[in-house]
């Protein structure tokens, strides 16, 4: 089964998903399984770790992947996209930072820019950096986001690029767990979608101990967006961009203390590692949406991807006409 839109004829996958770049999540096997199910796969190039990042390559194989970063921090390391684009990778997505001083070394290498964006503003940005793809994020999203919801912001970015850049395409992204995710993305003007939270239970994610526990016993409720776990792990963040976790000790701990914090960075950094290594996942972030709910199973990446498929194209087709 499957769903044609302009997102599956720019990037020649069979289905309309991409699978978000979540730093250390999203390595090799995560892409590649991606890929091969017929959407796209994207791996996380997180932070700036060279080795990293061709480890995951290698990982992916022969797969037809991109390559994912946080933009302010690229732009600290910036010989990593050269790294990147002498893999001739399907597309880079960029996020949480200016996209326009990359963009004309990825036109140049013949690549696919997709630009993640949080606001207006960011979409405009985004157009003048010369993206072919334009993901609309929601603050329901697992991991970094700002402040608009999901629902309201992809129309009215929609609407803006049919206007201001109609063959700019749009992704959706933030709280897209299932079927029903999909096709509402659909519906709202959207091309496609990228998911994060749900391929964070895939077999082939590359999560800490522990992880897969945390997320099973949460629920929507159970996250909150805060800086806490940023402070704790010793990532420089703007200030405009929080990180939605599930809710435990650490948070419970920190949220509104951040500046003593702060003071006592090492020492949280140090404790930080520590539970990461042990697996215990109430002393590190465990990074999912409020989409939490809505993910009740690991199962391998193909799974996941081509039930969502099937349920949107159910739906869809089921979709009431009214007369207007």
């Amino acid at each position: 089964m499957t769903l044609k839109t302009r997102l599956t004829e720019r990037l020649g996958i069979t289905h309309p998903i991409l699978s978000a770049p979540m730093a250390f999540v999203a390595g090799g096997r995560l892409a590649a399984a991606v890929s091969s199910a017929g959407g796209l796969g994207l791996i996380g190039g997180g932070y700036g770790d060279a080795d990293w990042l061709e480890d995951q390559f290698r990982a992916a194989g022969n797969a037809r992947v991109g390559c994912g970063f946080i933009t302010w921090s690229l732009a600290q390391n910036s010989q990593l996209l050269d790294l990147v684009l002498e893999r001739k990778p399907a597309a880079v997505f960029l996020s949480f930072g200016d996209p326009v001083p990359f963009g004309g070394k990825i036109a140049d290498a013949g690549t696919l820019l997709i630009c993640q964006v949080q606001s207006m503003a960011d979409a405009r940005a985004a157009v003048d950096a010369g993206a072919g793809v334009i993901v609309a994020q929601g603050a329901e999203a697992g991991g970094h986001g700002e402040r608009r919801a999901t629902l309201p912001f992809v129309p009215e970015v929609a609407d803006f690029l049919a206007g201001a850049a109609p063959g700019t395409l749009l992704c959706a992204a933030g709280g897209i767990a299932d079927g029903r995710g999909l096709a509402a993305a659909l519906m709202l003007g959207a091309d496609g979608v990228v998911a994060g939270s749900r391929f964070t239970a895939a077999e082939e994610a590359l999560v800490f101990p522990g992880w897969h526990d945390a997320l099973m016993a949460a629920d929507g409720d159970s996250t909150v967006q805060t800086s806490v776990v940023d402070i704790a792990r010793r990532r420089d963040w703007p200030e405009r961009f929080s990180i939605r976790v599930v809710e435990n000790n650490l948070i419970r701990q920190w949220q509104g203390r951040e500046d003593e914090l702060r003071q006592r960075q090492e020492e949280a950094a140090s404790a930080y590692d520590k539970a990461t290594a042990a697996g215990d996942n109430d002393n590190y972030g465990v990074i999912v949406g409020e989409n939490a709910g809505l993910i009740r199973s690991v199962e391998p990446a193909a799974t996941i991807l081509e039930g969502m498929v099937a349920d949107a194209a159910t739906l869809l087709r089921g979709a009431p006409r009214f007369a207007g």
